[in-house]
């Protein structure tokens, strides 16, 4: 059983036990609503293991606390109250339950994505492109995402454009400093970029055409600027 399961309780099935409930599943297939009340009074069909899936963020424990379901709960109860206690979660943003028979619910959840951490009164605090705060603590869960100054959601936008287009440079980001309305200064790990906050992903991508340029001449950039249409500044120590 890996982390993200748990067993709900324990025992031996009895083998008549077994032969039965692969006769009603069965015959679930082709039944009528009204037979799921019957099956929902078998022992066999309550609830022993729950699988979470895709919970990156958001730890596999608080989702099945939020479950709240007992050793008599059935796979063929109603789910749909545990999707909505799941989907109060601020990390989740979609949740979805489904049944493997012959007693184990599968939750699959959906997280807000973190795009930068900025310092706050207790510490980092995680936000995602729409300016969202996240509860996740980056002390515990590692979060590998740039430092922005403070929640600007015109630059948590960008770097959600960034992440999602250009994963690689994106995790190049250390820090991100708005500078000025027209101007934002990323931080990469060997130099520093200066841009517009408009500036398209694909354009910003050149970086690594021009660095790979630079580094033919044996030339280490302290700093490259693309607010210029068409042209890269680049400056040297």
């Amino acid at each position: 059983m890996t982390d993200d399961e748990e067993e709900v309780s324990t025992g031996r099935r009895p083998r008549w036990g077994r032969r039965i409930a692969a006769a009603a599943i069965l015959v679930s297939i082709s039944s009528p609503l009204w037979a799921r009340p019957l099956l929902s009074r078998m022992e066999f069909f309550r609830v022993r293991r729950i699988e979470v899936r895709n919970a990156r963020f958001t730890p596999p424990a608080e989702i099945r606390k939020r479950l709240a379901i007992d050793t008599t709960f059935s796979i063929w109860n109603d789910v749909e109250p545990l999707k909505r206690r799941v989907a109060e979660h601020k990390q989740v943003s979609e949740v979805r339950i489904s049944r493997r028979f012959p007693s184990t619910l599968v939750v699959t959840v959906d997280e807000y994505q973190p795009v930068a951490l900025v310092p706050g009164r207790n510490g980092l605090q995680a936000f995602d492109a729409t300016g969202r705060a996240l509860p996740l603590d980056p002390s515990r869960t590692p979060v590998d995402v740039p430092v922005l100054q403070r929640a600007d959601t015109a630059v948590l936008r960008f770097l959600a454009q960034l992440q999602a287009m250009h994963r690689d440079l994106f995790a190049r980001v250390n820090e991100v400093r708005r500078v000025s309305r027209d101007e934002v200064l990323l931080d990469l790990v060997n130099f520093s970029v200066r841009v517009r906050p408009d500036i398209g992903i694909e354009r910003l991508a050149q970086i690594s055409s021009v660095e790979t340029e630079l580094a033919k001449r044996h030339a280490r950039p302290r700093e490259l600027d693309f607010r210029f249409r068409d042209q890269v500044i680049a400056r040297f120590p």
